[in-house]
């Protein structure tokens, strides 16, 4: 297992340093954030981020995320541009030494929440999704605000992008998609870089747009797309345990077994009733999710690759960007580091 942590470069509230100083951290997870999605990386950018890194002591091994331009979800003609510099932004990340790229294949939104503040009995805040909430919000009134989209579009624009996914139903998602696959997995392979799809959060349809990376039945599907150890997994335990329908102990089992897992986010989030979600502390007994179990089976199946604490709480008069505070997030990666060294040390006697 290698502890890695998310970091959004030298804007971040986060600084680099502080996170060096988590016991047995490994790498950084980061990204160019200041190119417009779909357009190709500067060699020069990657290679000062790359230095950034290094300097603090960490490896610059994982890339979250190269963004999927939404002409390659639609499946537009002018969608093979986009495709081809997704292509050339693989080539240079792998002559930077990068080993795993994250994506995700989410129409228009991407991780979804209602709250980002909202207040827990012990005074933390955390995100939070409520279907009421997420019910009375239009997404075509110009006053959606949602975290994990791009805010960028207009009015105007979004209304048009919706108008165009009237015409991709699910089916057609899939083939997109497996277009999309057939033509960067190649590439790829011949640089040796992990494609590592992040599910979608939540597993389900948001505001009527179709999502496909949401149960065990669609991630075969996926894996069969392309049969390749390079089309692998991001597993994010909270974005697929915020449905009741996946068993995420079982599914983590079954892919690290068959080496599909390239990057693991482990986060606990406590299931409501009505389908609805709240984030949690890591510690299994906060949420529904039993974070003990899911590290034992990666650590029966031999699981070295990439681990990440994912959204944390803000707690102790923390400010910053929402999920992503320090405190909380190092309290996880310690959290998991305890789990794995006991396994270590329990299974050598």
């Amino acid at each position: 297992m290698k502890l890695s942590f998310r970091w959004y470069g030298e804007n971040d509230p986060v600084k680099i340093g502080y996170i060096r100083q988590i016991p047995s951290m490994y790498s950084i997870v980061t990204a160019i954030y200041d190119v417009p999605v779909g357009e190709v990386w500067s060699q020069e950018s990657i290679m000062k981020l790359k230095e950034k890194v290094e300097q603090a002591g960490l490896k610059f091994d994982v890339i979250e995320s190269v963004p999927v331009h939404e002409d390659i979800k639609l499946g537009l003609p002018s969608r093979q541009q986009y495709i081809d510099n997704y292509k050339e932004n693989i080539r240079r990340l792998a002559k930077a030494g990068v080993k795993v790229i994250c994506y995700n294949f989410m129409p228009v939104f991407d991780w979804t929440r209602t709250q980002l503040d909202k207040e827990l009995p012990d005074g933390s805040t955390a995100l939070v999704y409520y279907k009421d909430q997420l019910n009375r919000m239009d997404p075509l009134n110009g006053e959606l605000s949602l975290p994990g989209w791009d805010s960028s579009y207009s009015k105007d624009q979004l209304a048009e992008i919706f108008e165009k996914y009237k015409a991709v139903d699910e089916e057609k998602l899939w083939g997109n998609l497996e277009y999309f696959l057939k033509e960067i997995i190649p590439v790829a392979q011949e640089c040796d870089v992990l494609m590592a799809i992040h599910p979608d959060d939540p597993p389900y349809p948001i505001f009527g747009l179709p999502r496909i990376i949401t149960n065990e039945k669609n991630i075969d599907r996926f894996l069969e797309l392309v049969d390749s150890k390079y089309n692998g997994l991001t597993f994010c335990t909270g974005s697929l345990g915020s449905a009741h329908f996946n068993d995420i102990v079982a599914m983590v089992d079954k892919y690290s077994a068959m080496r599909r897992i390239h990057f693991m986010h482990i986060r606990n989030v406590k299931l409501l009733e009505d389908g609805s979600f709240e984030e949690s502390a890591h510690y299994s007994p906060c949420g529904s999710l039993d974070i003990v179990e899911i590290v034992k089976v990666l650590y029966k199946n031999n699981f070295d690759g990439y681990v990440r604490p994912d959204h944390g709480r803000m707690i102790w008069g923390e400010t910053g960007r929402p999920g992503y505070g320090l405190y909380d997030r190092a309290l996880g990666a310690m959290y998991l580091t305890g789990i794995w060294e006991t396994l270590e040390k329990t299974n050598k006697k």
